[in-house]
């Protein structure tokens, strides 16, 4: 394989990759909800074809690999590719030192915008979220830019295939309490030790503990789980099941404030450390498209080559290491930035060397403006605002005089013609945020 070339002396003369932002569009596109077109297209006329999509557009509930469980990790893998485009240009003209100012401004920032999606000060501590998608994006950027401006690119593989070994190392090594945190085992426990109130108030838990405040941190659920994980002193160790796991014991005893999951957070802590790997082969990416030495054509080759072996020794090394996006496995690393690769490669060749363009424009400009868009939905919602404009007698003549469940897939259709007109709106006029 071509070597990865280490960062030009030189300011570059490279021009932006439409390529990139159309993936990173085609990313945001489906994070936006476009996939309730084809659950509404299901709901109206299920098929074979509709059944297939639809599992396809809908998280893996625990192990196991869908499409919509590639959208998070293809994401972190653009920006690293995005990251050394930019961050060359900066060590170029103005040094080491205005790109690690540059990376720690802008990883603050997103830091504070996931908070503020998270709900922000809606409740008081410690039932505020700490971390979050923006907030795991945040540490990505931060450590993976850092890492860039500062190691070599061999340097920077042996720390990738650190972190990847390590956090296996970890999960199967590491003993942990034998407890599950499920709610249901909790209840169960519970209905064991006698206490039926308790097994009644453990059942009534269901991912957000917003949806029972008595399992917010330090409330009497929590309060009564925490007790059952410290009586617990038998240990095992290698286990990868929902919430009996290192990853998920850590969390609960570690991360403060509110976990998305109630006892532990798919975002959390131990699982942040392969995230940073998956920036990692985003920047190795980015490397190898930015070597001027390599055609074109071979680098379609490549990234297409580099993410099917990606993909086989992903799904291979899951037969040891489960392929789980919620913990963020080391296998899944391998298979999410497998598939990253190739949908790069593809949009490389469609884009940049066949010159196909006018199909993308509509991604070009949501993925000029992720943050933008991201933060806008999660405030105005597109989908509430589409239900605003078509619900109702809209929806209902849609499924009165076309066809039973129409309404629901015009309404859908108009929430991504929403978010799609705002993109427009905002790169027909240059409002580009830059953090």
């Amino acid at each position: 394989m071509p070597e990865i070339s280490s960062p030009p002396p030189a300011p570059p003369e490279s021009r932006r990759l439409m390529s990139l932002d159309a993936l990173r569009g085609f990313d945001m596109f489906w994070i936006l909800g476009a996939d309730s077109l084809v659950h509404a297209l299901h709901k109206m006329s299920p098929s074979a074809p509709t059944t297939f999509l639809a599992t396809e557009l809908d998280h893996a509930e625990w192990q196991g690999f869908h499409f919509y469980d590639l959208i998070f990790p293809l994401f972190v893998f653009i920006m690293g590719v995005s990251t050394v485009f930019s961050l060359t240009k900066i060590i170029a003209r103005e040094g080491r030192a205005a790109a690690v100012k540059r990376i720690l401004r802008r990883g603050i920032l997103l830091f504070i915008l996931g908070l503020i999606y998270s709900g922000g000060f809606t409740y008081p501590w410690p039932d505020m979220r700490l971390l979050g998608v923006l907030n795991r994006i945040a540490l990505c950027y931060t450590f993976g830019g850092l890492l860039f401006v500062f190691l070599r690119p061999r340097a920077l593989v042996a720390v990738a295939v650190a972190l990847l070994l390590g956090y296996w190392a970890m999960l199967g090594f590491i003993p942990i309490r034998d407890i599950h945190l499920k709610s249901d085992h909790l209840a169960a426990r519970a209905e064991k030790a006698g206490d039926e109130t308790l097994a009644a108030e453990f059942r009534h838990v269901s991912g957000d503990p917003s949806s029972n405040p008595s399992a917010m941190r330090d409330g009497p659920v929590w309060t009564a789980a925490q007790k059952m994980f410290l009586a617990t002193t038998n240990t095992v160790n290698g286990k990868f099941e929902m919430g009996y796991n290192l990853a998920n014991h850590f969390d609960f005893e570690y991360l403060p404030a509110r976990l998305y999951d109630a006892f532990w957070d798919p975002e959390g802590l131990l699982s942040t450390l392969p995230a940073i790997a998956t920036g990692l082969l985003g920047i190795f990416a980015g490397l190898f498209i930015q070597n001027k030495s390599v055609s074109d054509g071979k680098k379609v080759a490549w990234l297409l080559g580099a993410g099917a072996a990606g993909v086989a020794l992903g799904f291979l090394w899951g037969l040891d290491f489960p392929v789980i996006k919620k913990i963020w496995t080391s296998s899944y690393v391998l298979v999410a930035g497998g598939y990253s690769a190739l949908l790069l490669g593809a949009f490389y060749w469609v884009v940049e060397v066949k010159q196909w363009r006018e199909w993308c424009q509509p991604f070009v400009w949501i993925g000029m403006n992720p943050i933008t868009l991201y933060m806008t939905d999660n405030l105005l919602d597109f989908h509430s605002l589409a239900i605003r404009l078509a619900g109702g007698p809209v929806k209902g003549f849609f499924d009165t005089h076309v066809a039973a469940g129409c309404g629901d897939l015009f309404i859908s259709t108009a929430g991504v013609a929403l978010f799609i007109g705002f993109a427009r709106f905002l790169y027909r006029r240059k409002i580009f945020l830059r953090l």
